[in-house]
């Protein structure tokens, strides 16, 4: 399916307390560099999603999947709890990666 060594699951939004998008890649560095040259298609582009506030690391995609789609079916205040606990000023965390 993946062959990378680590996945990432990251949320993204536009501004504090905005929109929010959950996904999943192998390649962090090559998706958050794409969102900030909004060469992406669909949600996070259709809103102007590039600021990278939350991420987790996992060894395999089957892990990155399984929580991706459980933070997906969380309502907006348990998204908001999770981003807060580990980056309560919602910086951009891409500078990690790019």
């Amino acid at each position: 399916m993946f062959n990378y060594e680590t996945y990432y699951i990251y949320i993204i939004t536009k501004k504090k307390d905005g929109i929010l998008y959950i996904g999943m890649t192998g390649n962090i560095k090559q998706r958050i560099t794409q969102y900030k040259k909004k060469h992406t298609r669909g949600f996070a582009n259709k809103y102007g999603l590039d600021i990278l506030i939350y991420y987790e690391k996992f060894k395999s995609a089957t892990e990155a999947i399984k929580r991706e789609k459980q933070i997906k079916k969380w309502n907006r205040q348990w998204k908001i709890n999770l981003i807060n606990d580990l980056n309560p000023d919602w910086n951009d965390l891409s500078h990690f990666f790019i």
